[in-house]
């Protein structure tokens, strides 16, 4: 039997302007799964407000990350699905898809079929599970599959924060980052907040944030006073996942810290969240604020350690 593996990520504009992130935005923030907020309040402010203003000042963050060859959060999935495929055998094939923007996860999956894939694994590159994130991405999933006259046998990873080589992979990059540069006084580990009404109504996304982050500090053998866990990405006016990263990190660098670093085991591959607002924004802030120096450790992205884990979590998924 033929096996389609589905590797999916967030997406991605397809240019650093205006218009592109302005119907990527539209996309993304038309949602159901992203904004919890009643059709009826939200569009209103979605297409008379947000679309009309924030695209502009989102082409200008692009602009800062965007490189030559495009999208890093595009060209690293690329390069990343690969190599992943390179350590496959001949009856699997890898497609990558994106929950917004293109290529999309409705063409990914025709693409699987039409090459005659009998079972398919949805492998969504987020380590913990979010309704915005992982149940979004099935949310897609499901609506293309409901128009198949005949469906494959489906296989799907929820999440995979406490696998063992995902966590192992984490530790070696950070180590690797140490002995190349040093280590700083603290430890950020950095994940994407998500509004704390939404963890409030049962989805375990926090709680799998403090599973990767205490494996990944046993890993690394801290203790306590070496690391702080943060939220970063915060949108709009409610509350989020707390403590801030931005703001603690304003806070720590007022009581004398100078350098840090900071890793975000939520991002599977670099992209607008990691490349900008840690690595230029919060680092600024953190400057500004009295601190040293911010040093963001990448992400995984396309190394050997990542395809390394991913091949596991497969393994794990398909015979668990």
């Amino acid at each position: 039997m033929k096996t389609g593996i589905l590797l999916t990520n967030l997406g991605t504009p397809a240019a650093p302007t205006a218009e592109a992130l302005r119907s990527y935005l539209a996309q993304f923030l038309s949602d159901p799964r992203v904004v919890q907020i009643p059709r009826l309040f939200w569009y209103p402010i979605l297409h008379g407000i947000i679309l009309r203003t924030r695209p502009a000042k989102s082409a200008e963050a692009y602009q800062r990350i965007w490189t030559a060859a495009g999208s890093p959060l595009m060209t690293g999935s690329q390069s990343l699905a690969e190599k992943l495929q390179a350590r496959l055998p001949q009856d699997t094939r890898v497609v990558l898809a994106m929950r917004y923007g293109e290529p999309s996860i409705a063409k990914g999956l025709q693409a699987l079929r039409d090459w005659g894939a009998g079972r398919i694994l949805i492998l969504p590159l987020y380590p913990q599970y979010a309704a915005a994130t992982v149940a979004s991405t099935y949310d897609a999933v499901h609506t293309e599959l409901n128009s198949w006259q005949q469906k494959p046998e489906i296989f799907c990873c929820d999440n995979y924060c406490d696998n063992a080589k995902y966590i192992e992979a984490l530790a070696n990059s950070i180590k690797n980052h140490w002995q190349e540069k040093g280590s700083g006084e603290k430890l950020f580990i950095s994940f994407h907040g998500i509004p704390q009404a939404t963890v409030d109504k049962g989805d375990p996304y926090q709680k799998q944030c403090f599973v990767t982050a205490d494996a990944l500090v046993q890993a690394l053998g801290l203790q306590a006073k070496e690391y702080e866990v943060v939220f970063q990405s915060r949108f709009g006016a409610a509350k989020w996942l707390q403590p801030y990263c931005s703001k603690t990190l304003e806070l720590r660098a007022q009581e004398g810290l100078q350098t840090v670093d900071v890793t975000c085991p939520g991002f599977a591959v670099d992209c607008l969240e990691t490349l900008d607002e840690i690595a230029n924004e919060n680092r600024e802030l953190f400057i500004a604020a009295g601190g040293k120096d911010l040093r963001y450790i990448p992400a995984l992205n396309d190394t050997d350690a990542h395809v390394d884990a991913l091949l596991d979590i497969m393994d794990k998924t398909f015979s668990p």
